[in-house]
């Protein structure tokens, strides 16, 4: 496959993957990321070393995948005796979540005496591993030069997180959340389309103040703009997203810088796009401002108030205004006549791309529905989960960016 055609090659679909279970007190995580792998639609092969046994029982593990969990290499159930071989070639993906230090230092060694480890290396399919263990045991010269190894042979490592520990120390070395470790396998099987590529991305609402506790706001929650940060990194891109106020979890592997107002998001937009190849205008951002902001509450009377309102900037147009600008990507969130007067919007500002949607249909829901307005027309995609639609945008991204762009 030359290199077009692996930058155009889809996602691979998980249909069936492995999930190994190492000895550990962080194998509790393992049965909840059992059960949200099941609900994305994803059969999982449960396998369990003999110490993983003493930390969690087979038979929850079996009750939430719905399969045998298996755990010895002698009594596999292939009717070839080949339980290890007959595992790797049906799994689209292997995870070891928890992966303790000594099962990372036998795999990093090539070793193969029990049946995860065997199907760990009698595999054609992406490896994962979810390190947990103590602080100190993380840190040890041993097991970073495992890791070092490990990841030169091309296995994903997942973490670790920082924070309390059952030894009752803090520090790195906690294994993933459940939800995190499944970000992590999907994103391992997203195409990389954006490989090299820095991105700066704005999402969610402004707040314009008037008074200390009065303002102005819109309704945008932000996930649209969450949800393409985080596709946009899965796709290998290195992700600055400047948030207005709201309270979306920050995306692995993705820099977050929090503003408030129009001219807060502005600044640091200016201060973060020099340089970068796409620049993404998602947020809902204020037109107007109040004129003057009151440093104390103002009291309400029966009178009539009066707010005057002033233009904020035009970030969208300012950027691609700019010289040598990023490829601009522009988000345009409509009543009416959605298509034209997303279209004129993208005329006005000189960008290259928008794409458009009806502000009550996207604004605080879980799906959306776009089109993608470019010179050559209108491209409509149909409603489907933000993710799902962020996933298919950066691969419409893909197509488009103009190559050899310099930074």
């Amino acid at each position: 496959m030359d290199d077009k055609s692996a930058m155009n090659a889809p996602a691979r679909p998980l249909d069936r993957i492995v999930l190994g279970v190492t000895g550990g007190i962080a194998a509790y995580k393992a049965a909840e990321l059992v059960r949200l792998l099941v609900k994305e639609g994803i059969a999982v092969d449960v396998v369990m070393t003999a110490v993983a046994t003493k930390f969690i029982a087979p038979m929850t593990m079996q009750a939430l995948s719905g399969s045998p969990v298996l755990l010895d290499l002698w009594e596999s159930g292939a009717a070839n005796a080949m339980g290890h071989i007959e595992l790797s070639r049906h799994a689209d993906a292997i995870i070891v979540a928890p992966a303790s230090a000594d099962f990372m230092a036998r795999l990093a060694h090539g070793l193969a005496d029990d049946l995860l480890s065997t199907l760990c290396l009698a595999r054609d399919c992406p490896l994962l591993v979810a390190p947990a263990m103590n602080r100190q045991m993380w840190t040890h010269v041993a097991t970073q030069r495992n890791v070092a190894r490990l990841q030169a042979d091309g296995v994903v490592i997942l973490g670790p997180g920082r924070g309390d520990q059952a030894c009752g120390e803090t520090g790195d070395g906690r294994m993933l959340e459940p939800e995190e470790l499944l970000a992590g396998l999907m994103a391992s099987v997203q195409p990389k389309l954006l490989a090299g590529k820095r991105i700066v991305l704005t999402s969610g609402p402004t707040y314009e103040a008037i008074d200390p506790v009065r303002g102005i706001t819109n309704r945008s929650s932000g996930k649209m703009g969450f949800a393409l940060a985080q596709a946009c990194a899965e796709a290998g891109a290195e992700v600055t997203l400047i948030a207005g106020p709201c309270t979306l979890a920050t995306p692995a592997r993705v820099t977050r810088v929090d503003v408030t107002s129009a001219s807060e998001m502005a600044a640091m937009v200016e201060a973060s796009v020099a340089g970068c190849d796409v620049f993404i205008a998602v947020a809902a951002v204020a037109d107007y401002t109040p004129g003057e902001t009151h440093a104390t509450k103002l009291k309400k009377t029966d009178a009539p108030l009066t707010v005057t309102l002033k233009p904020t900037v035009d970030i969208l147009a300012a950027v691609a205004a700019r010289q040598n600008p990023p490829y601009c990507i522009g988000f345009a969130a409509e009543t009416n006549n959605v298509n034209e007067n997303a279209e004129a919007k993208r005329r006005r500002k000189k960008v290259p791309l928008v794409i458009a949607n009806r502000a009550q249909d996207a604004f605080g829901k879980d799906q959306n529905e776009v089109t993608l307005l470019d010179d050559n027309g209108a491209h409509p995609l149909p409603r489907m989960d933000k993710l799902a639609l962020a996933r298919r945008l950066v691969a419409e991204f893909g197509q488009r960016l103009p190559s050899g762009r310099t930074t």
